[in-house]
């Protein structure tokens, strides 16, 4: 028996709805029926484009969220999809939640720790799924390199240390000029994917040094961050951040991991390549992502894993698999970032919690 698709309503219509949109759309079983912005032009150029009818455009959220769940109308949603600025987030997923409506919302949930888990635990208490569309570890050649760490097991042995960095001189204020006004930025913004891909392939973390710099001229916020952590399984994890490196095979926006094993190592480089190194030499497979026309070349992997991350969490709502980037996994990530402010402000070693509250 064929299912009606869920109907959802997409909230922010800034540079990176347009792809989300179109991720959403490679996807059957959901349809976009209602956009809202703040400044309403933005979301009426989205939906000429899109083909959503004007009159299903708002700058009024509360207005969208009761006109298009009227089902006296003859109108339901199923879920919102919020898109907006971080600050949004939390007000937008509780107008919502009241509301009894699913919730898929931008990484990372808030700026603010105490936010996050408020946001976590209203959903909770009522009940209503709170999703994070947090896609980095949905990347081809990362999920990849998971499923090598786990075949290669034997040949790696014990994992011991591990690499993940990320640097390169893109010049990510040209699309997005507001991120120069972030009082925290590169570890809020990258730092935020990077540490959800060291939790999803090494686990937790018990403690963090770290390390910021402010390279760039005329920003707020930090560009590069050095961090060290020690990982609960007994791994140390460095992870370091930025957008201020010009280095040799800069690939943004790929990020370049090495995991160390007692016996082998396993790396994820250039051009989407994993090498398993060993005693007997070198075994060399390639991972590259799938393309779609819509893409931004620039961001094509970035792209590319849209569509598996909302594969899974589409799939999630419709009752189908479980959800991997739920509004509790990303608590644990933000925890993490939040140690490592910490770390940076106090010039010290930081404990991470990880316990539920």
């Amino acid at each position: 028996m064929n299912r009606p698709p869920l109907r959802f309503a997409l909230a922010g219509t800034g540079f990176w709805s347009r792809y989300q949109l179109h991720g959403w759309r490679e996807l059957p079983g959901c349809e976009c029926v209602a956009l809202y912005n703040r400044t309403r032009s933005k979301a009426e150029n989205l939906a000429r484009d899109f083909g959503i009818p004007a009159d299903r455009v708002y700058d009024d959220y509360e207005k969208m969220l009761d006109r298009e769940n009227d089902r006296a109308a003859g109108r339901r949603l199923d879920f919102v999809d919020i898109v907006t600025g971080v600050e949004q987030h939390a007000p937008l997923t509780k107008l919502a939640a009241d509301r009894r409506l699913s919730v898929v919302c931008q990484k990372p949930l808030a700026e603010d720790l105490s936010v996050a888990e408020r946001m976590v635990a209203d959903c909770r208490q009522l009940g209503i799924p709170l999703l994070v569309n947090e896609n980095w570890r949905w990347q081809p050649q990362i999920r990849a390199f998971a499923a090598a760490l786990d075949t290669h097991r034997e040949k790696l042995g014990r994992l011991w240390r591990a690499h993940i960095t990320y640097a390169n001189s893109f010049p990510v204020f040209e699309n997005q000029p507001f991120l120069r006004e972030l009082d925290r930025f590169i570890l809020m913004d990258i730092g935020t994917h990077l540490l959800d891909v060291m939790r999803f392939l090494f686990g937790e973390a018990e403690s963090v040094f770290a390390r910021a710099h402010r390279v760039t001229p005329g920003i707020r916020g930090e560009d590069a961050v050095s961090a060290l952590f020690a990982m609960q399984n007994g791994m140390t994890v460095y992870t370091d951040l930025s957008y201020a490196s010009r280095v040799p095979g800069e690939r943004f926006p790929e990020a370049f991991i090495t995991a160390e094993g007692e016996d082998a190592s396993l790396s994820l480089g250039f051009d989407f390549k994993i090498r398993l190194v060993t005693k007997e030499g070198i075994l060399t497979t390639r991972h590259a992502p799938p393309w779609y026309p819509w893409a931004d070349s620039r961001y094509a992997v970035v792209h590319a894993s849209i569509v598996a991350a909302q594969r899974n969490l589409l799939a999630a709502l419709r009752g189908e698999a479980e959800a991997e980037t739920t509004g509790t996994d990303n608590l644990r990530t933000l925890r993490h970032v939040a140690a490592c402010y910490e770390s940076i402000a106090r010039g010290a070693i930081t404990s991470i919690p990880n316990k539920e509250r």
